[in-house]
């Protein structure tokens, strides 16, 4: 399967800018750490009965209780990126889009970065000046027609929009599990403050995924197996929840996964 990470989107990536608009720059990250984490080592949590979460090698442990969720990869399908401005209403029409706030992608496949890896690899761009206040994008099922190359390529990925492998342990017995998801759904995350693009300067937004909380229960008080998740199953609605409720955009101007 021909895999692609976050590099790739400098290839697909089209940034529909003002035509006559000097620029600054913009970076686009991914993240998987869990909001007000230290640097990748230990273990942190939240409250009690928050997961914890141990970053170790390439892998992410999620703890609650006496179980746990040792994801290996965590691959996503995202489309139609956008960053959109809050400052101008309007403008003419590059590339036949017809609106200069926003950059997009078609159908990419993405890499969670796990355990030690903080960031994924950012995608730099020219942006025109001004202010940005959220962040959209689609998490998106391929299906046949626009996605017929991008299926060819990754034919794991037909009508599947999320995968998920690793091991899950419930009070000591452990079973491997690939958890897949056919969510096809449009997000947006409002940029809280608003990020500010000036001529010159550059800005990165970096994406959290916090993956932490993708199988609890419906209460939030226990950790699910994966495999219970899948299309079919029972937490298959439950947990296609906790995946919508995980994003959220911030600038990230150092890099770290946590927010400025």
């Amino acid at each position: 399967m021909k895999k692609w990470n976050l590099v790739a989107l400098a290839a697909a990536l089209v940034l529909a800018a003002c035509s006559n608009s000097t620029t600054g720059g913009l970076s686009f990250s991914l993240t998987a750490r869990k909001a007000g984490a230290p640097l990748p080592a230990a273990a942190f949590s939240g409250a009690a009965g928050v997961p914890s979460v141990t970053t170790t090698g390439d892998s992410t442990v999620i703890t609650l209780g006496n179980d746990s969720v040792i994801v290996r990869s965590a691959e996503l399908v995202l489309r139609k990126v956008e960053l959109k401005r809050s400052d101008v209403a309007s403008c003419d029409a590059v590339q036949g889009n017809g609106d200069c706030e926003e950059f997009e992608t078609g159908a990419t496949l993405v890499s969670l970065p796990l355990g030690s890896a903080a960031i994924a690899q950012q995608v730099s761009v020219n942006a025109p000046p001004g202010t940005y206040d959220a962040l959209e994008f689609e998490i998106h099922k391929p299906s046949s027609g626009d996605d017929a190359a991008f299926i060819a390529a990754n034919p794991d990925f037909a009508n599947i929009s999320i995968r998920v492998t690793g091991t899950y342990s419930q009070a000591g017995t452990r079973s491997d599990f690939v958890f897949t998801s056919e969510v096809d759904q449009s997000q947006e995350s409002s940029l809280v403050p608003p990020i500010t693009v000036t001529e010159g300067q550059s800005v990165n937004v970096t994406l959290r995924v916090d993956i932490s909380g993708w199988f609890l229960n419906d209460t939030k008080t226990a950790l699910v197996d994966p495999a219970s998740a899948n299309g079919g199953q029972p937490n298959q609605g439950i947990v296609a929840n906790n995946i919508q409720a995980s994003f959220k955009a911030f600038e990230d101007d150092n890099h770290d996964g946590l927010e400025d």
